[in-house]
C-alpha cells in the first residue's frame, strides 16, 4: 500500500475543494441553509441564505411514513430538471410509470415546463428488478451508465432503505458505497430513508438510519403529529384531530444551517410548503 497517496498538505487541497453554493429545492429549505460573509458596512460577519442545499452534498431525508419525504424529493427533482439541470431518479418503491404520472402532476401545479422535465430526467427503476435492489454492484453500474448518458448533476434515491430493508446488518456498507459513488461522480443528492414508526420522532434514527445519518453530509428530519390533546392544540394552534407536520435540518457538514424546527404543510395540490418556525407559532406569532 502506498501511504503517500493518502497524505496531503492542506494547501495541496485548495484546487480540489468544491465551491459552496446552494442547489435550489424550490422550497423554504433554500433559506434554511446559509453562508457567513463579512459585511463591510457593519464590520461584522453576517448570515446570508445559501439558496439551496449545499452543492455536491449528499443529504439524508428521513421520517416515519407519510411525512412528505417523497414529496420533497420529487419536488426537488422536478424543480432542477425544469431548470435544465439533469437529474437521475432511482425509484426503489414506486414503478417508473407511476412515478411519471406523479412528476407530471408536480410540474403542472408548480407551473413548470414538463417538456423540460422530461428531457432532463433519467429514471432507474429498481422497484421491479430484484437484481438492482439486491446487487449493489449492478445498481451502481446502472447508475454510472445513466449519469454518463445524461450528464446528470443531481441524484434522488427513493428510498435507500429499500436496498437493505431485510438485511440491516449491511446498511452501513451499502450507504458508504453509495455515498462514495456519488462523491466520485460529483452529484448533489437526496437519499430518502424510512424511519420505523417506533423510533423517537426527534431523532434521525431508523432502520439503518444511523448508518445513513453518520455517513452522509447532512440530514433533514420530517415528522408529523395528530393533535389529540388540548396542550398540543394550544402549542400548534391546531384543532384536535388535525395533523401538524414539521421539518428541521439535523446537521450538515458542508454549510451552516438553521437549527429551528419549522412547521410545513402538504398543500391540496401535493406540494411541500414550509411555513414558519415552531417557536414563533408557540409564542403566538409575535
Amino acid at each position: 500500500m502506498n501511504y503517500q497517496e493518502y497524505v496531503y498538505m492542506l494547501s495541496d487541497l485548495q484546487n480540489k475543494a468544491p465551491k459552496i453554493f446552494g442547489i435550489p429545492t424550490g422550497t423554504k429549505l433554500d433559506e434554511m441553509f446559509y453562508t457567513v460573509a463579512y459585511d463591510e458596512r457593519s464590520g461584522k460577519y453576517v448570515k446570508r441564505p445559501l439558496g439551496g442545499i449545499p452543492y455536491l452534498s449528499v443529504i439524508n431525508v428521513t421520517g416515519i411514513p407519510d411525512t412528505g419525504k417523497s414529496v420533497l424529493a420529487e419536488q426537488f427533482a422536478v424543480y432542477q430538471a425544469a431548470r435544465n439541470y439533469p437529474v437521475l431518479f432511482v425509484t426503489v418503491e414506486s414503478p417508473a410509470h407511476f412515478l411519471y404520472a406523479t412528476l407530471k402532476q408536480k410540474a403542472t401545479v408548480m407551473g413548470l415546463n414538463f417538456e423540460n422535465v422530461e428531457k432532463n430526467m433519467i429514471i432507474v427503476d429498481a422497484s421491479q428488478e430484484v437484481e438492482l435492489r439486491e446487487n449493489l454492484s449492478a445498481l451502481l453500474d446502472t447508475m454510472s451508465y445513466a449519469i454518463k448518458k445524461k450528464n446528470t448533476k443531481n441524484v434522488v434515491i427513493d428510498s435507500i432503505t429499500g436496498l437493505y430493508e431485510h438485511r440491516e446488518v449491511l446498511a452501513r456498507q451499502i450507504v458508504r458505497q453509495i455515498f462514495n459513488f456519488l462523491k466520485k461522480w460529483n452529484q448533489t443528492a437526496l437519499l430518502v430513508s424510512q424511519k420505523r414508526s417506533s423510533q423517537s420522532s426527534e431523532t434521525a434514527e431508523a432502520a439503518g438510519g444511523l448508518a445513513v445519518a453518520h455517513i452522509v453530509d447532512g440530514t433533514i428530519v420530517m415528522d408529523k403529529e395528530v393533535i389529540t390533546s388540548k396542550w398540543a392544540s394550544t402549542l400548534y394552534r391546531k384543532n384536535i384531530g388535525e395533523v401538524v407536520r414539521t421539518i428541521r435540518i439535523d446537521g450538515c457538514r458542508l454549510a451552516p444551517h438553521s437549527t429551528e424546527t419549522y412547521v410545513f404543510e402538504i398543500t391540496d395540490t401535493g406540494l411541500i410548503e414550509i411555513k414558519e418556525p415552531l417557536s414563533k407559532i408557540a409564542r403566538g406569532g409575535d
